[in-house]
């Protein structure tokens, strides 16, 4: 088994715990290098993890010949152009979700990638934990029959950067995002949807501005059909007076129900006249497992559960849902 070496394009907040450790941490994986555009912060991030090299250009990394597969973990805007970079010298991309800012910007990764003969994965880790796997065990079990439909609900409050007109975050530029908290979060569900009821064949939305308080949408109301014929629905706001992270699938003989980033939250089991919980928690680095399935791809064993074809379908869905608010906004 090779030691896959691994570079970091965007060493920010995501991979200081979510994933950055996990890289060393992993079987067969070794992090060599870091890139930030500010090269101190680089430099205090590989001497805080140890890590050998450090740079202030994405090129210069790829081109390492120590680096044999490359993170791309900036914004969005950035995926495409990375991923591509990476493709062009031979070497296997993982890049951060959403994949990009749009299902083209996807569709172009995927080529380019398979054009230069190196793999392409993303970052949609839910694939890979095992409450999420408890769900996939449930319903391939028929513990609630056939499903009838599904309901997802995810409202939160402003975010206190959001706040700040003169300074906005990333997550909420579309020309950064692509769009603004949906695409970052809503990408998650969908995405996690895709793989434990199957490709959706058809997505359609409406969102809105209601808030103000930033250029993106701040609410999106969606409905999709799979293509097994199960439908659902889902209600995403991002200034709701309240918390609601629920996804909840609904069978013949009972429904599961589970939150998607409420890491303690368990897993609800309901059937007629009982009701069971899986309390399962996520592992210290929540990317670990998706970057273990990664690497054992790349050394010939196993296949990872998340690649650049699944992540561009999650993005096709957000597309078809935003459809209506881009167009309006252009206008």
């Amino acid at each position: 088994m090779k030691t896959i070496r691994w570079g970091i394009i965007g060493c920010g907040d995501v991979t200081e715990s979510k994933s950055g450790p996990a890289f060393a941490k992993a079987r067969n994986s070794a992090l060599v290098a870091v890139m930030r555009r500010d090269g101190a912060k680089a430099a205090d991030y590989a001497k805080r993890h140890n890590v050998p090299r450090w740079y202030d250009d994405g090129a210069k990394l790829i081109a390492d010949p120590d680096v044999d597969a490359v993170y791309v973990a900036t914004p969005p805007d950035t995926h495409e152009p990375y991923a591509l970079m990476a493709a062009a010298a031979g070497k296997p991309v993982y890049v951060e979700k959403p994949m990009a800012r749009s299902y083209d910007e996807c569709r172009r990764m995927v080529e380019g990638c398979r054009r230069a003969g190196v793999k392409l994965f993303v970052a949609y880790y839910r694939r890979s934990l095992l409450r999420f796997l408890k769900v996939k065990d449930l319903l391939e079990n028929a513990a609630i029959g056939q499903v009838r439909f599904v309901n997802v609900r995810l409202y939160q409050p402003p975010m206190k950067e959001d706040l700040d007109r003169h300074n906005l975050p990333w997550r909420v530029r579309p020309e950064i995002a692509g769009a603004g908290r949906f695409l970052d979060l809503a990408s998650h569900t969908l995405d996690l949807l895709d793989f434990l009821l199957g490709r959706m064949a058809d997505a359609s939305g409406q969102a809105n501005n209601e808030a103000h308080l930033y250029p993106a949408e701040d609410i999106v109301t969606g409905s999709f059909a799979f293509e097994s014929g199960i439908l659902g629905a889902g209600v995403w706001c991002f200034t709701s007076h309240h918390r609601m992270d629920e996804v909840e699938i609904v069978g013949e003989a009972g429904r599961i129900v589970f939150s998607t980033f409420g890491g303690s939250d368990p897993v609800r089991l309901e059937t007629v006249g009982t009701a069971e919980e899986f309390a399962i928690a996520h592992p210290e680095h929540i990317q670990q497992p998706m970057i273990q399935a990664v690497v054992n791809e790349l050394n010939g064993e196993g296949q990872s559960p998340s690649s650049g074809e699944t992540a561009a379908r999650t993005s096709r869905v957000m597309d078809q849902m935003l459809a209506g608010w881009r167009m309006r906004d252009v206008r």
